[in-house]
């Protein structure tokens, strides 16, 4: 029989609701999932958003006429809270790329990008993995990546969230970070094949050979590789060192099923609701992750 594993909705649940915002998470939750994978950024005057992308993505976003940007926005970074909450980002520019990956999206006109606070208060029992959306080809992008993963930290314990919180980046000197400083934090690796590549850029650390040993050697918590990449003898190492594996993002039903066969520790995916019934499981994540 398939184990029941965690399910995380990615950017909430981002194949059925807009991404990223507090009506998506909201519409997921009614659903039944109850942990979500998202994204953060930091505001001009420091306040800590949802957010994917670095600057706004036209893809999805309306200014206040209802206009669709007309080609990438402004930066997250550049903007204050309030000039960013003049944009709509509820539903998707018909033709646009996410318009077609997401056809069956449902739109939420007037939503907003959210704090982290917000969605934190939304339900003490939610989990969440939060990614820190920084990028070292452009540290002149967003905050530091010590400084954003400083301001996301602050952020989960005034609200009391440590217990059901894991950070997390593929810029892996934010994870390092919180790890040097707090021992109690958990923290996910992000890979994928640039990143490996690239690991001197990415992982400020020189690396060859196996990356579940370069994320034991970080200190580790969860490996959340790409799950194209993922192979079983990969996963068998990971779990020698003591590693949660939680692959992203899994959206077609029959690598679910060969995932949670393997023995993942969880799936992050766009549609939690086809991952649980493909798996015949009954709702959300209520474990944690290894």
């Amino acid at each position: 029989m398939t184990p029941k594993i965690p399910i995380w909705g990615h950017r909430g649940a981002r194949g059925l609701f807009p991404e990223n915002t507090l009506e998506g998470f909201r519409a997921a939750m009614a659903l039944g999932v109850r942990a979500f994978e998202l994204d953060v950024g930091v505001t001009a005057d420091d306040a800590v958003v949802l957010s994917h992308d670095l600057a706004l993505n036209p893809d999805i976003t309306r200014d206040a006429d209802g206009r669709f940007l007309a080609g990438p926005g402004p930066l997250i970074r550049s903007l204050t809270l309030a000039e960013l909450l003049r944009y709509d980002v509820g539903r998707t520019r018909r033709w646009s790329r996410t318009a077609m990956l997401f056809p069956h999206q449902r739109a939420m006109d007037g939503a907003r990008i959210p704090l982290l606070a917000d969605l934190l208060a939304l339900d003490p029992g939610l989990q969440l993995i939060i990614e820190l959306k920084t990028d070292p080809r452009h540290p002149d992008w967003t905050v530091a990546a010590t400084a954003m993963a400083d301001a996301v930290l602050a952020v989960v314990d005034a609200a009391g969230a440590r217990d059901r919180v894991t950070i997390e980046s593929f810029d892996w000197r934010g994870p390092r970070h919180l790890r040097r400083l707090n021992a109690d934090i958990r923290l996910a690796w992000l890979t994928r094949a640039e990143t490996s590549r690239d690991a001197c850029l990415w992982w400020d650390v020189a690396f060859r050979g196996s990356v579940p040993q370069a994320v034991a050697a970080m200190g580790g918590d969860v490996w959340a590789p790409e799950h194209g990449d993922l192979t079983q003898p990969g996963l068998a190492e990971a779990h020698e060192l003591g590693l949660g594996v939680v692959p992203w993002t899994v959206n077609r039903p029959a690598d679910v099923r060969r995932l949670a066969g393997w023995g993942v520790d969880g799936l992050i995916t766009d549609y939690p609701d086809a991952a649980v019934q493909a798996l015949g499981t009954s709702g959300g994540c209520v474990e944690n992750i290894r």
